[in-house]
């Protein structure tokens, strides 16, 4: 593991301890017991979404309202039913929270199916842990429902609209003049950055992670680490090739703020750039180019459109972009699907001319 990736798996630990004070002293158990089959960051997504609903059960709950939350128990999820989960999923639909160390700062928050399926995936796991260790006498959260996830529309570049982001990138044509100031400096990297998502639809968190040891420009290819921590070549073409080598010329000059950082991408401090920073000058961008609302995953699933455009093999897709069950590449690209079986429909001749 890289030390960029041992950092981020500490920051996510440490944010989960920090979390787990505001949970019931019996969660750490759980979080002890998936830390073997789990990323930190899926144990810390997990912490985030049981803190909201422990808060809910203080609030709401018939019989563990107004009990500290700290002392609950697996005695205490006894009294927790499948009722109280779906109420708790309706509740997701609208709320109030107010922040702790200042009441009267109020946010009105609301969650989408997504969200929702989220946060119950956090307590079904939470359920199936202690039931399956004999700490609870039941399981309700496997009778509850998810939320029905409706398939969005997938927002991609079109083919005209990813060489007006590049050249846009390259020349800074469509940025203010302070952004032009700026642009002088960093325009090799953030085309590096632009051609690389577009060129092998890696996550964002990739290629921020990339280093420059990662690259292997002989077999045209660069080494990331996926989700659950395993580590894959992506492969380039000639575009992403030359954008990276005319950046490192530059990025091989640079000093960075510690000697031994062998990150890619640096920032203007001379440090890792990080997501926000890579998805902030994406925005900038395409917002000069298009009325599309363009994020680094729309980059991903521009390249995901083009490589089964091109192939029509929905496993080579799904391997390029690292899902781990191919169903999640099919239903993304559902809509390609059904184009190319109309368009098969008419090479089909019942009677001869």
């Amino acid at each position: 593991m890289s030390i960029y990736h041992e950092e981020t798996k500490i920051k996510d630990t440490q944010l989960l301890r920090e979390i787990q004070k505001d949970l019931p002293a019996c969660t750490k158990e759980f979080f002890r017991g998936i830390s073997q089959t789990t990323s930190a960051k899926t144990r810390l997504g997990y912490a985030y979404d049981l803190r909201i609903f422990f808060r809910y059960l203080y609030e709401e709950h018939s019989i563990l309202g107004g009990k500290d939350t700290l002392h609950l128990t697996t005695e205490d999820l006894n009294q927790i039913t499948s009722d109280d989960i779906d109420c708790f999923m309706e509740y997701l639909s609208y709320y109030i929270r107010s922040d702790h160390e200042h009441p009267e700062h109020q946010a009105e928050l609301h969650n989408e199916e997504k969200g929702k399926a989220r946060k119950l995936a956090a307590i079904r796991a939470m359920f199936k842990y202690f039931y399956k260790k004999g700490k609870i006498a039941a399981n309700p959260a496997t009778i509850v429902d998810s939320p029905k996830i409706h398939t969005k529309q997938i927002i991609r570049l079109d083919v005209n609209e990813m060489a007006d982001l590049l050249d846009a990138v390259e020349s800074g044509a469509k940025l203010t003049d302070r952004q032009k100031t700026l642009h002088e400096k960093t325009k090799k990297r953030d085309l590096a950055i632009v051609t690389l998502l577009l060129g092998t639809g890696m996550r964002v968190s990739e290629c921020v992670g990339v280093n420059r040891k990662d690259l292997d420009f002989q077999n045209y290819g660069v080494k990331v680490q996926r989700k659950g921590g395993n580590e894959v070549m992506l492969y380039f073409g000639d575009e992403v090739a030359q954008a990276l080598q005319d950046y490192l010329e530059e990025r091989n000059e640079a000093i960075t703020k510690n000697e031994e950082e062998d990150a890619l991408f640096l920032s203007s401090q001379g440090k890792r750039i990080s997501v926000r920073a890579v998805q902030n000058l994406v925005k900038k961008y395409a917002s000069g180019v298009t009325v599309k609302h363009i994020t680094p995953h729309k980059l991903r699933s521009t390249y995901g459109t083009n490589l089964y455009q091109e192939t029509g093999d929905i496993y080579l897709v799904a391997d390029a972009l690292g899902h781990a069950d191919v169903n999640t590449t099919r239903k993304h690209y559902a809509e390609i699907e059904e184009n190319r079986r109309k368009r098969a429909a008419s090479f089909i001749k019942l009677r001869k001319d």
